[in-house]
């Protein structure tokens, strides 16, 4: 692929690690924070958490007017501590829980892809991270 600039983003949730991780692969939690803005929401996820596993979540406009399916395949799974897939597109990602007693950084670095502006990416992804860190220190 000829763009491997990598973009991370990161926040500190107020949760211990295991609830972080928890709230980060069940799908049941995943429908309830995997989008960027209000007028989106995600309807759909499944989630085989395993090296060689696959995830699948489908993000909506809720007014119906566009939809797509955002996956990949696990390639590191080491519990509390990090995750590591490709996309479907062959873009690769890291997410590193880092345990701080009673809070949990989470930094996710990815590879851009070449169609939309960096910090428009990085404003996408951060803000998904805004609202996964929120909907986990709210439940």
């Amino acid at each position: 692929m000829e763009n491997k600039t990598s973009i991370t983003v990161e926040t500190t949730v107020n949760a211990p690690v295991e609830k972080v991780w928890e709230f980060w692969n069940n799908p049941d939690h995943i429908t309830k924070w995997a989008f960027a803005s209000p007028d989106w929401h995600t309807p759909y996820s499944e989630n085989d958490l395993k090296v060689g596993g696959k995830f699948k979540s489908t993000m909506a406009a809720k007014d119906g007017s566009m939809s797509f399916d955002f996956g990949g395949t696990y390639t590191t799974v080491d519990q509390h501590k990090k995750i590591e897939y490709t996309m479907e597109d062959g873009r690769t990602v890291s997410i590193i829980f880092d345990a701080l007693s009673e809070q949990t950084r989470v930094t996710e670095t990815f590879d851009a892809e070449s169609t939309n502006p960096i910090e428009m990416q990085r404003g996408g992804w951060q803000a998904i991270l805004d609202n996964f860190k929120s909907y986990t220190e709210e439940s």
